[in-house]
């Protein structure tokens, strides 16, 4: 879970992710961890973590400089896998999704490689979803896999694939969710998308504005174009 200048929101956030780690805890995997790569925040995120981490063990916080979003996630994908990790679950800070709907991809993941969330109703911006639907066309026309959803924050991986799909990447790569999508389905990967809830933001100010999303979007054709040659080129 990346997190930068979630003030408003990491404590709730924290809260109903806990009790998902308390149940595989004593249920099905211990040893499960809740990380929070703090990226730079500003305002009192650190501080919140800091506080909830004494009384929360297994909750593992990443402290660093202002990268951005996606640096931070390839970081936690890192930790994850340099750390053990069988599988990894990637979800966002703001409240935006269901802690409660994380069962049922628990439930199903030995049938799977990966499980997608598939946002079919979204609560955020409509600049957004139209930004998403055209990653969609481009992912469709370059890597010929048509996708429902390739940036949902909410997907659980089996970690040895997400290994190997990171080296396709620069370590700051600005669409590594996108890209994993992306290559799990190429390379026909068991995938399922599961169809989740996605509401609004309701505190806080999201970091990435339609004006950045844009720019990433317009840099990701060739970006794409490169990682696509060099997937053909090292499976040849």
């Amino acid at each position: 879970m990346p997190a930068y200048n979630e003030e408003e929101n990491i404590q709730s956030t924290l809260v109903g992710w806990y009790k998902i780690i308390d149940d595989l805890e004593t249920k099905s995997s211990a040893g499960s961890r809740l990380v929070v790569i703090n990226d730079g925040s500003k305002d009192g995120t650190l501080k919140k973590l800091k506080a909830f981490k004494k009384p929360h063990l297994n909750l593992e916080i990443i402290d660093k400089q202002n990268e951005g979003h996606d640096p931070s996630l390839i970081r936690g994908y890192n930790y994850a896998i340099e750390n053990g990790a069988d599988w990894i679950f990637q979800t966002d800070p703001d409240g935006q999704t269901n802690p409660e709907e994380f069962a049922k991809f628990w439930k199903e993941r030995k049938d799977y490689d990966a499980i997608f969330g598939h946002r079919a109703i979204r609560g955020d911006v409509k600049d957004r979803d139209f930004v998403e639907k055209t990653l969609c066309i481009i992912i469709r026309s370059i890597f010929k896999i048509k996708l429902p959803d390739a940036n949902a924050p909410f997907r659980l991986m089996r970690s040895k694939y997400v290994k190997e799909f990171l080296t396709c990447m620069p370590e700051d790569y600005n669409l590594p969710n996108v890209i994993l999508t992306t290559l799990f389905v190429k390379f026909n990967k068991r995938v399922k998308f599961e169809v989740i809830t996605f509401k609004p933001r309701t505190k806080g100010k999201n970091s990435i504005n339609i004006k950045k999303i844009t720019k990433i979007g317009l840099k990701a054709i060739p970006d794409f174009k490169e990682i696509y040659a060099k997937v053909k080129k090292d499976t040849r």
